[in-house]
């Protein structure tokens, strides 16, 4: 249902449209020297917008907005320094004697430079009656437009302002949420229009995908029609060239009366129709914040231990609580609703409230916490689990009181208390094995270095209760968490995701093999975390994070020396030859990429994520799977055709990995316009055509041309259609270890040259089961 709000003033807009240009003579322009102070506006040429300084609630701070010109104390459509406030009331905004707009204050640097001009200019700014402020040098006959505020959208899109992406720039233009009603910095949702181009809004919430449209059609979203387009009449466009892919609006005018289009702090979608306030797309309700069910709101992933809808019900209530709770970092910038999320994420946690009085912050409370009521204004508002305990004795009541049913209903409980016990001790049961298999594998590592049980609450301490600012990233496993315990160590924490395709026998398959694996370009584990249904594991920490973090950014590909490149095949090879051949075990590693591959302070290479990982025994060289898994890209024909998996698989993906290395690209990319090559095919055909210079990353200032040209060589040999044909890892380390060794010439690709023929593996994966399109392992079940 859409929440509608009765706007008294607009009764007399009719009658006061009509005086408006008269009402509001000041002007629409600021000229290069002047200044727009505290107190001033300019107003849009007919009067329906004007812009100024401001200030909300109680608070010191002062921005610069844009409003619809109809009521004093309405909500800006456009902040132009929301994550940069002024402390008092000496800002102004204006246009320096070189042509820059920013915003200034007495204190002295500029708080915000919204256009830098490249040299010394002629410039206006004005105010249009479309709400766009737009900068324009004047020193020609056509006036050109330097800077415009609708391309830096804040929460509100207004009709023909275009949310989507620029080609030609750079730019994407989005909408992020307030963080609170009274506190215009950056929130946590964020609406954008599908980069996949699948001709859609996307709605994130701290990067998690929250909220779609669906598909556009007919000039709307199917999550939309209800009041923007079939009341309202909402219309949206939809643009994509070789330019930009944009979506925008346009309104009946008849029907619609100062259009917006916000994303509000609980990542609500509001608009403003005749006289009404309206709410199309709420994925929350606004009182105890469960899960919705409406249409294109992705359902939140939550724990076993919220699978009843009576452990996600919280109440507001004044008052206190017994004792302090746990406060997240204020750098995190969390909102209520983040605070929520983080409460029913902990199992233990039964109350949730924000530390400031803006709104934000966040402190929870375990079970050990109570509840002091208190109506007292300047006591906090708290939002406390509300037991399902009472409606079962309630219900226990009415059923009783059918006589009739009684001996019914005994029974039905005392199966249903049996079965809850049966498997309370079932789950007892398998947490005891699992706790005492991973124990005797740490005792019997090689050296005795046994592994550590970690409590919950330690790791929850060291990373700040899983803050996002401690994220490190993530994969089918689940997030990894950069941690500090107390005694200053530093490590990463592994927490297996309730959403994960990974689950029990992965975290064993990976706690138990890495256990029993010791080599310097392999992580170490470090110990583990199971307590309930938590389950993490615990690593040394890798302060350079992972090669693809460097190897596929423009910014960070440059500090990767051919030296260094270098080092990390060789420290990569080297991994493997050790799970291959030398270890205590034969293992097949199979996914890895360059994302699976941590560098250490010194940029050694550590293989890392066994979680996919196959055990061989050490007389087999091949085994058949029904089930596949790993990355696409990276998978051999034979293993993601027919499920045959050996060491050469391994060597497929090191082929891979290999070249993008060299080439600093990705391999799931196309790089020829006319014969769509992939990076295998790209590098076949620079090498036979002799031109293998030119495969070779551009961020390379200096190389060795024949190591490279060796490198790519080996590459190819790695990444052969045919199993037989690849060489082992052991040879692979002699090839890059002895130069002067002569190379048997590679066979040219089939299977991986072109898109046609790469279907031939999609129509095989289907046959098997999905594997990841991108560089996200995809899992299942699967006894090794």
């Amino acid at each position: 249902m859409a929440r509608r709000k009765r706007n008294p003033s607009f009764y007399f807009f009719s009658f006061c449209i009509i005086f408006i240009g008269f009402s509001y003579s000041q002007t629409d322009t600021i000229e290069q020297g002047h200044e727009l102070k505290h107190g001033m506006q300019l107003f849009s040429a007919s009067g329906i917008f004007r812009l100024g300084f401001f200030q909300l609630g109680s608070s010191n701070f002062y921005y610069v907005g844009i409003w619809y010109n109809y009521r004093d104390n309405d909500k800006p459509v456009w902040v132009a320094n929301r994550n940069n406030p002024i402390m008092d009331e000496s800002g102004t905004l204006g246009i320096d004697q070189y042509g820059n707009l920013k915003i200034s204050h007495s204190a002295g640097d500029p708080i915000i430079t919204l256009y830098s001009a490249q040299a010394p200019i002629n410039a206006t700014a004005t105010l249009l009656d479309s709400g766009n402020f737009v900068l324009r040098e004047s020193s020609h006959v056509n006036q050109t437009e330097l800077w415009q505020s609708f391309d830096y959208p804040t929460d509100t899109l207004l009709p023909k302002m275009k949310l989507g992406f620029d080609r030609r720039t750079g730019l994407n233009r989005t909408l992020t949420s307030w963080r609170t009603d009274d506190f215009p910095a950056l929130g946590s949702f964020t609406l954008a229009i599908d980069s996949i181009g699948s001709e859609q809004m996307i709605m994130w919430w701290r990067g998690s995908n929250y909220w779609a449209s669906g598909p556009w059609r007919d000039g709307c979203f199917d999550s939309l029609k209800d009041e923007f387009c079939n009341h309202y009449r909402y219309n949206f466009s939809y643009i994509s060239n070789e330019k930009e892919t944009y979506f925008n609006y346009s309104v009946s005018k008849e029907i619609t009366i100062f259009p917006r289009f916000t994303l509000s702090p609980n990542g609500e979608i509001e608009g403003y129709g005749m006289n009404l306030m309206f709410t199309e797309v709420s994925c929350l309700s606004s009182s105890s914040l469960p899960p919705s069910l409406r249409f294109g709101c992705v359902k939140q992933k939550l724990p076993s231990c919220r699978n009843s809808s009576r452990y996600n019900k919280f109440v507001s209530k004044v008052g206190a609580m017994s004792r302090a709770g746990f406060k997240f970092n204020e750098n995190d910038n969390l909102t209520i609703v983040d605070c929520w999320e983080k409460c029913l994420q902990n199992c233990s946690c039964v109350a949730y409230a924000s530390t400031n009085d803006n709104g934000t912050g966040c402190e929870i409370w375990s079970k050990d916490s109570s509840f002091t009521n208190n109506n007292l204004a300047s006591l906090r508002e708290i939002r406390i689990l509300e037991s399902g305990v009472r409606m079962w004795w309630i219900w226990l009541t009415i059923l009783i009181g059918g006589t009739a049913t009684f001996p019914l209903v005994i029974s039905s409980l005392y199966v249903l208390l049996k079965k809850c016990k049966a498997r309370g001790n079932r789950e007892r049961t398998e947490h005891d094995l699992l706790l005492q298999e991973l124990g005797e594998a740490g005792k019997r590592q090689k050296g005795g270095n046994e592994l550590q049980l970690f409590g919950f609450e330690r790791i929850f301490t060291a990373t700040n209760g899983f803050s996002a600012s401690n994220k490190l990233g993530e994969g089918g496993f689940g997030p990894v968490y950069k941690g500090k315990f107390i005694d200053g160590q530093e490590v990463a924490i592994k927490r297996l995701s309730k959403s994960s395709g990974q689950g029990l026998v992965e975290f064993k398959n990976e706690a138990l093999l890495i256990a029993k694996l010791q080599h310097t370009n392999l992580v170490r584990l470090l110990g583990f975390c199971i307590q309930g249904q938590e389950k993490s594991l615990i690593y040394e920490y890798m302060p350079n994070k992972s090669l693809d973090l460097f190897l596929f950014d423009d910014r960070r590909k440059s500090s990767l020396t051919w030296e260094k490149r270098f080092s990390i095949i060789e420290g990569i090879a080297q991994g493997l030859v050790y799970l291959h051949k030398y270890s205590r075990l034969k293992v097949i590693h199979r996914d890895l990429k360059a994302s699976n591959i941590l560098l250490d302070k010194e940029m050694n290479p550590k293989i890392s994520d066994f979680g996919m990982a196959r055990i061989f025994g050490l007389n087999v060289s091949e085994e058949n799977t029904n089930r596949v898994v790993g990355t696409y890209g990276y998978m051999s024909p034979e293993y993601a055709l027919k499920g045959i998996v050996s060491v050469k698989t391994d060597v497929f993906s090191f082929g891979i990995l290999l070249l993008e290395i060299i080439s600093g690209k990705k391999n799931n990319s196309r790089y020829h316009l006319e014969d769509h090559l992939n990076l295998i095919g790209y590098a076949w055909q620079l090498w036979s055509e002799g031109r293998g210079f030119e495969f070779v990353d551009p961020a390379l200032v200096e190389y060795s041309f024949s190591e490279a040209l060796t490198a790519i060589h080996i590459g190819l040999l790695c990444a052969q259609d045919r199993p037989d044909d690849r060489p082992t890892m052991l040879d692979v380390v002699s090839m890059i270890s002895n130069d002067t060794s002569l190379l048997p010439p590679p066979k040219q690709p089939t299977f991986f040259i072109r898109d046609v023929l790469m279907e031939d593996i999609e129509v095989g994966m289907q046959k098997t089961e999905n594997c990841s399109l991108n560089d996200v392992t995809m899992s299942v079940m699967e006894a090794r």
